[in-house]
């Protein structure tokens, strides 16, 4: 993988282009970080926020959707907040696509997918009810 980079060379004082190799291992270790994380990260029960984010490798073109929700998160952003600096330490960057709620009932096997982001927008509950239809096979999955 090719990775650009400036630098000034005092000598002349003008910018050139460098150019580093990284080693295939270090990009396959990238791609597998990405593997590794969860589509789906939402508690276990009640009305809470989510948001949409979609990861990719620093520097490469490997991505994903990932669905991240919790009834700790008073705001949307506080969602990525921790999934952001979580994503960073593997490498990986994250851009937040939209929000939501989800209504979680684990007792009735049931999801639901509504509203939308102040901050991030409203979110492609088609793509979030994807998701979870991948990780909640026997559920029955709504969206508004």
């Amino acid at each position: 993988m090719l990775v650009w980079a400036e630098r000034e060379t005092p000598q002349v004082c003008r910018k050139e282009a460098v150019v580093r190799l990284l080693p295939a291992a270090a990009t396959a270790k990238m791609a597998d970080a990405l593997s590794k994380v969860p589509d789906v990260d939402i508690d276990p029960e009640g009305k809470f926020k989510y948001i949409l984010v979609n990861i990719k490798v620093k520097g490469g073109t490997e991505q994903k959707v990932i669905v991240r929700g919790t009834k700790t998160a008073e705001y949307h952003n506080h969602i990525f907040e921790k999934v952001n600096p979580a994503m960073e330490a593997l490498g990986l960057e994250c851009n937040c696509l939209g929000g939501g709620k989800i209504e979680h009932n684990n007792t009735e096997k049931k999801l639901r997918v509504f509203g939308e982001s102040t901050g991030y927008g409203k979110a492609d509950h088609a793509v979030t009810v994807e998701k979870l239809k991948s990780v909640f096979k026997d559920y029955e999955i709504t969206m508004e």
